[in-house]
């Protein structure tokens, strides 16, 4: 299995602090974001990495990633020209996976446990199942895509509802088969101008192609000062 870190995007919560740097190369206690993400997919067992970032800042994560060899991984790079979307950045990798299942996390995504375990059950998944997605407990579900169940059975994602029908929303890990690139080649850009991979999710939810497994512990979406913030002292404390 490969793995891709997307570590794009504006970083506008952040400014000013983003206004010079990428966010993913800010420090989240002792470490860089990104290595983080780097490391985590590597204890998974991952060790084929491709880090998808925008052009001003590709030379800050290099600085850090490198080649991958301090990491015991091999790490590539692809530009995303403009910011559109975590599914846009996702089309620039289909001759990267080829016809690998892969895994992909968000550069500000921080987990205090090892992915490894949500890694294996993809890899001995039933049959026709093309999608695998992480969820968790938080306490402001209304700041995420939010799943909706039935009797355990995931129905829809919801994005930053303002009435969130439960508090398990989807975090930034994803696991996919190639088929994704065929589902996702026909997709229109939202109100937001970027390609929604929450829309991307649903139409595997839809076709009944989509599980999932849920965190036992806790995980930080660091892109705003408030989570930035509690994700560094966390990461002290392990």
């Amino acid at each position: 299995m490969k793995g891709v870190i997307l570590a794009g995007g504006t970083g506008s919560r952040l400014a000013p602090l983003t206004n010079i740097f990428n966010k993913h190369i800010l420090p989240i206690g002792r470490k860089p974001m990104i290595q983080y993400s780097i490391e985590n997919l590597v204890a998974s067992g991952i060790e084929d990495i491709l880090i998808i970032t925008g052009y001003p800042h590709v030379g800050q994560i290099a600085s850090i990633a490198g080649s991958g060899k301090a990491f015991n991984c091999e790490i590539s790079y692809r530009i995303q020209d403009e910011p559109n979307g975590i599914a846009g950045a996702l089309q620039l990798c289909e001759s990267y996976v080829s016809e690998n299942d892969f895994a992909v996390l968000l550069g500000d995504n921080i987990f205090k446990n090892c992915l490894r375990e949500h890694i294996e059950k993809f890899k001995n998944r039933q049959e026709g199942i093309e999608c695998q997605l992480l969820f968790s407990k938080v306490e402001d579900p209304q700041r995420f895509g939010v799943g909706t169940f039935d009797n355990g059975k995931l129905k829809e994602i919801i994005e930053k509802p303002v009435m969130p029908m439960s508090d398990l929303v989807c975090t930034g890990f994803y696991l996919y088969s190639k088929n994704v690139f065929d589902l996702s080649r026909d997709m229109k850009k939202s109100n937001r101008s970027e390609f929604e991979i929450t829309d991307v999710n649903n139409k595997f939810i839809q076709n009944e192609t989509a599980s999932y497994t849920i965190e036992k512990d806790w995980w930080i979406d660091a892109g705003t000062f408030e989570s930035y913030e509690k994700a560094f002292k966390l990461s002290l404390n392990g």
